[in-house]
C-alpha cells in the first residue's frame, strides 16, 4: 500500500498544516479562475462588453448550485472518510467514497434535466433583462450539458485532499484551470463564438479534471479507491454524509439565492449598470472566499483525522493555526479590497461608467471582509468535527438569517437604496461571525471533552 504523501496523525501540526494549506489555496486560487476567466474575457468584448458581462452574472445563481452539490456529497462524503480513516476502517471509507461517486452522477442528470426545462423564465427572475437574457442563456445552456464533468471534478477531489494526497489534489484543478485559460480567447475571440465559447471552454476543462480525478481515484496510489462492488447508492451510507456536508452545500448554495436577491433588488434600484457592478463585486469577492476555503480545507483532515484517532491536543493546535491563519488573510484582502480596489475592478471592465460605479460598490461590499477568517475557520472545523446540526445552523445563518433579509429590508430604511442593497454585506458577514465565534467558544471544549469520554470508556 502506497505511503500518503503526509502523515496526518504523526508529522508536525504546524508543517503538515502548510504543506496541506498551500497546495490547496493554489488549487482553490486556480479553482476561482475557472468562474472569473470567462468574465474577464467577456467583459472586454468589444462593444457589448458590459451587457454580455451581466448576462453572465445572472447565471451565477445556477453555477453556484452545480457547485454547491459537489460540496454536499464530496466535503461531506470526504469528511466522515477520513475519519473512518482514522479508526482504521477503511472497508467503511471506500464504501463511502462509492456510493458518494454514484449519487453524484445521478443529481448531475437530475440538476440538468431540471434546469433546461426552466431556464428562460429562472434566467428572467434572477435579474435578467431584454438586453442580457441572450447572453444568459447562450451560456447556461452548455454549461449545463456538461455538468456531469463539474461535479464528479470538484465533487471526488474532496477525497483526494482528506487523504493527504494534497498535490494531486491541486493538480485536479491546476489542469482544467490551464485548459480554460487557454481555450477561452481562442473560442471567445478566435472562432467567434462569444459566451457559448466561455461556456464550451469551461466544460472541457471540466472534463479533463474529471478524467484526472477519476483515473487517480481508480489508482494505486489512493488509500480511499472506487471500487465496482461499492458503486451504488447505499442510503444508510449516504444519509450521514449528507448530513454533514448539508452545511456546505448550503454556504454555497444560499449563495445563488443571495445572488438572485442581489440582482433583482440592484435592477430595480439602478439597472443593468448596478447589476453589472455587483457581477464584478461578486466575482472579486469569491476568489478571497475561495482562498480561505482553502485554508480552512489544508486544516480539515488534520483535525478530522486526529479526532477520529483520538490525539485532540493535535486537533486544538491544528484550529489555533487555522484561526491565525484564516484571520490574517482576511484582514489583509480586506485591506487591499478598501485601499485598491480600481485595480481589481479593471480586470473586468474598462467602461468608464461601470468602473466608477464598481470601485464604489466594492469598497462597500468588502467592508466587512476581516471577519470572514472567524467566520471559515470555525464552522469548517465544526464539519471536520462531524457536528452536522451546528454546521448547518451557520451556514443557514450568515446567508439566509441575516443577508437576504438585510438585502430587502435596508433599501427601506436609506435613502440611497443601491448603496444599501451592497451594504448589506458587510454587515451580515460582521454578525455572522461574531455568532459563530461566540459558539465556537461555547462548544469547541465540550466536543472535545465528550470524545476523550468516548476513548476512556
Amino acid at each position: 500500500m502506497a505511503k500518503r504523501e503526509n502523515d496526518l496523525g504523526r508529522d508536525p501540526v504546524g508543517k503538515l498544516l502548510l504543506r496541506l494549506a498551500l497546495p490547496s489555496v493554489t488549487a482553490q486560487l486556480v479553482n476561482a479562475l475557472y468562474n472569473i476567466v470567462d468574465r474577464m474575457y467577456i467583459g472586454h468584448m468589444e462593444g457589448v462588453g458590459d451587457l454580455a458581462l451581466t448576462g453572465l452574472g445572472v447565471c451565477f445563481p445556477v453555477i453556484m448550485f452545480v457547485s454547491a452539490i459537489s460540496a454536499l456529497v464530496g466535503m461531506g462524503g470526504g469528511s466522515r472518510a477520513v475519519v473512518r480513516m482514522g479508526e482504521g476502517k477503511e472497508d467503511q471509507a471506500n464504501a463511502i467514497l462509492g456510493s458518494s461517486t454514484a449519487l453524484l452522477i445521478a443529481l448531475s442528470v437530475i440538476v440538468t434535466v431540471f434546469f433546461l426545462a426552466v431556464k428562460e423564465p429562472m434566467l428572467l427572475l434572477f435579474g435578467a433583462t431584454e438586453n442580457t437574457i441572450g447572453y444568459a442563456s447562450d451560456y447556461l445552456t452548455i454549461y449545463l450539458l456538461g455538468s456531469i464533468f463539474v461535479e464528479l471534478s470538484l465533487g471526488l477531489n474532496f477525497f483526494i485532499t482528506a487523504q493527504g494526497f494534497s498535490t494531486i489534489s491541486m493538480a485536479t484543478v491546476l489542469i482544467g484551470a490551464v485548459t480554460n485559460i487557454v481555450l477561452d480567447p481562442i473560442f471567445i475571440f478566435g472562432f467567434g463564438m462569444g459566451v457559448q465559447g466561455a461556456a464550451l471552454a469551461t466544460i472541457i476543462a471540466q472534463a479533463v479534471s474529471a478524467v484526472w480525478v477519476v483515473r487517480f481515484l481508480t489508482g494505486k496510489r489512493t488509500r480511499l479507491r472506487i471500487q465496482r462492488r461499492f458503486l451504488r447508492m447505499d442510503f444508510k451510507v449516504l444519509a450521514p454524509v449528507l448530513a454533514l456536508g448539508v452545511s456546505p452545500f448550503i454556504m454555497q448554495s444560499t449563495e445563488s439565492l443571495v445572488n438572485i436577491a442581489f440582482n433583482a433588488s440592484l435592477r430595480a434600484y439602478g439597472g443593468d449598470p448596478a447589476v453589472g457592478a455587483m457581477t464584478i463585486c461578486s466575482s472579486i469577492m469569491q476568489v478571497f472566499f475561495l482562498l480561505l476555503q482553502g485554508i480552512a480545507q489544508g486544516a480539515q483532515p488534520i483535525v478530522g483525522f486526529n479526532y477520529g484517532s483520538g490525539q485532540l491536543s493535535r486537533v486544538k493546535k491544528a484550529f489555533r493555526l487555522l484561526l491565525a491563519c484564516a484571520l490574517a488573510f482576511s484582514c489583509t484582502a480586506c485591506a487591499a479590497l478598501e485601499l485598491l480596489p480600481g485595480l481589481f475592478v479593471a480586470l473586468f471592465n474598462d467602461k468608464p461608467e461601470l468602473v466608477s460605479l464598481a470601485v464604489w460598490a466594492l469598497r462597500v461590499y468588502s467592508a466587512g471582509l476581516f471577519m470572514l477568517g472567524i467566520q471559515i475557520a470555525c464552522q469548517q472545523t465544526f464539519v471536520a468535527l462531524g457536528q452536522a446540526k451546528i454546521s448547518l445552523f451557520l451556514a443557514l445563518l450568515r446567508k439566509i438569517i441575516l443577508l437576504i433579509p438585510l438585502v430587502l429590508l435596508l433599501p427601506l430604511f436609506l435613502e440611497d437604496r443601491v448603496f444599501a442593497v451592497f451594504l448589506a454585506e458587510p454587515a451580515a458577514d460582521i454578525l455572522a461571525a461574531l455568532t459563530t465565534g461566540s459558539m465556537f467558544l461555547w462548544h469547541f471544549p465540550r466536543i472535545l471533552r465528550r470524545r476523550a469520554d468516548e476513548l476512556a470508556g
